[in-house]
């Protein structure tokens, strides 16, 4: 069976959580978020993360090997406000146990 990972996601106020995320539920870090409640109602994952919205864009500050970037989630970032080198879309990263450690911050709301 599959452990716990533990994450870190700095919030839109600054606020630093390290939360554990379940490996075996086949969760993303968008469903991370939400289930949390680390930003509010309607401000992340508007779209239910079918990679058409970017709400979930958040900050990569871990140097973890992530999985390689889709042409939907490219374009995405393309007319995402608030783009950096490192941004992701949460909904895209799954919560594995490859992901132990992740830090990320999420992005400003556009």
């Amino acid at each position: 069976m599959e452990k716990d990972i533990k994450i870190t996601i700095i919030d839109r106020a600054g606020e630093c959580h390290e939360v554990m995320a379940p490996t075996d539920m086949n969760m993303n870090l968008m469903e991370m978020v939400r289930s949390f409640e680390l930003a509010p109602e309607g401000t992340i994952g508007v779209c239910g993360g079918m990679v058409m919205c970017a709400s979930c864009q958040c900050y990569v500050l871990s140097e973890h090997s992530l999985p390689e970037i889709t042409p939907e989630e490219e374009a995405m970032l393309a007319e995402a406000f608030f783009v950096q080198d490192n941004s992701r879309l949460g909904c895209q990263i799954q919560m594995t146990q490859e992901m132990d450690g992740l830090k990320v911050q999420l992005a400003p709301e556009s």
